[in-house]
């Protein structure tokens, strides 16, 4: 057929965080990592087209999140880069700026943040806050916040 997209369909589960565990620290993983408990750090995986995160409903994650793919239903309190696909369901939460290539998102889901939209994984450069600059030259930025 002409004009139909290719089907995403999710990586095999290689790697699996049960309820009721607390990983302190940063992750990096490939291939496909299920969440079901909470992670204080960041999360990132290899950049490939495969690469996906699924956080289930009870699952939680404190960080930056830097995956290809994320099927979200859980909690994410923490910026979002995916250069890929995000799926977010019913319970998903997300309080942080979200950036995304393609998104399907459902009804009762949250983003407590921004929405940016990138192409190709071009994720652009955030706006920080520099407390030593007070010249015209050299203007303040601030990130803004909600």
């Amino acid at each position: 057929m002409i004009g139909r997209k290719k089907r995403f369909r999710l990586p095999k589960i290689t790697t699996v965080v049960g309820v009721g565990v607390l990983i302190e620290g940063s992750v990096h993983f490939a291939g496909g990592i299920h969440v079901d408990g909470t992670i204080h750090g960041d999360v990132s995986a290899e950049q490939d087209e495969q690469s996906t995160l699924v956080l289930s409903d009870t699952g939680l994650i404190e960080g930056d999140v830097r995956v290809p793919n994320l099927v979200l239903n859980g909690k994410i309190v923490g910026d979002v880069f995916a250069n890929g696909r995000v799926e977010l369901a019913a319970n998903a939460r997300v309080t942080g700026t979200l950036y995304y290539k393609l998104l399907e998102m459902e009804m009762g889901a949250e983003v407590n943040g921004q929405l940016v939209y990138v192409e190709d994984g071009e994720v652009p450069p955030r706006l920080g806050y520099d407390a030593g600059s007070d010249s015209d030259e050299n203007p303040k930025q601030v990130r803004a916040t909600e």
